[in-house]
């Protein structure tokens, strides 16, 4: 992976620990709107944490696939690109 490690890490330990205070509110049957709040917050880091993992993957085998020259590489990340892309959207 060529994107920002402690970055991504740090966003998706935060992810992790909204998760878990998102079980314990459920195990503590919290009021809903509480518990969809949280959960649109580990979204979010998620969603974050994802943007950088395919920055990375543009600015690092997108490029390199360019650089090379070789057309069936250059058309295979972008496609893997344009696949994520479409994933995120649905």
């Amino acid at each position: 992976m060529k994107a920002d490690h402690n970055n991504v890490s740090r966003l998706v330990r935060n992810a992790q620990g909204q998760l878990d205070a998102v079980l314990r509110m459920i195990e503590e049957d919290r009021y809903c709107m509480d518990v969809s709040t949280q959960l649109l917050a580990a979204q979010s880091l998620i969603k974050k944490a994802n943007r950088e993992v395919l920055k990375g993957h543009l600015e690092h085998c997108v490029k390199a696939a360019m650089r090379s020259g070789d057309q069936e590489e250059m058309d295979a990340k972008v496609q893997e690109l344009m696949d994520a892309i479409d994933k995120m959207n649905r």
